[in-house]
């Protein structure tokens, strides 16, 4: 799964020869890949020692039940306002709003919450979410 995330990513943030697109979907792939960066960060940055799981900064502050969890959210709630410029469906906005509210929520709960934040990747389903929309549009826009 990992090399299909990589593989996906690789394939939107990177800049379309010049007059791919037609210039008819505009995408700022600057943007994207600062959302890539942060997303990477918050979520999968390093390996728990001796083990293939990844964390972030989002499961390093969960060890602060609510305060650390609050002040990742505000993260999140940036990543989403940032995706959010590429002019996506309300509903899909709604949808990562409820993953970043889950993530707050479930981690908020003392030890459990921990784990339950280095298992769910809220940042990380949102940026998929983002890449699967772009794809979309992009195909949609090929086909024109």
């Amino acid at each position: 799964m990992i090399d299909a995330i990589r593989t996906r990513r690789h394939a939107v943030a990177e800049a379309p020869p010049p007059g791919a697109t037609g210039g008819s979907v505009p995408i700022d792939f600057q943007r994207l890949e600062r959302l890539r960066r942060l997303t990477r960060l918050m979520d999968t940055r390093w390996r728990i020692p001796f083990t293939r799981i990844p964390i972030g900064l989002d499961g390093i502050a969960s060890v602060v039940p609510v305060a650390g969890d609050t002040v990742t959210a505000f993260v999140s709630a940036y990543i989403i306002m940032e995706a959010a410029r590429f002019d996506l469906p309300k509903t899909l906005v709604a949808r990562m709003v409820f993953n970043v509210l889950l993530d707050w929520a479930g981690g908020s709960v003392p030890v459990l919450g921990t784990v339950f934040d280095i298992a769910f990747k809220a940042n990380r389903m949102n940026l998929n979410l983002l890449h699967e929309h772009l794809e979309q549009r992009l195909a949609a826009a090929a086909k024109r």
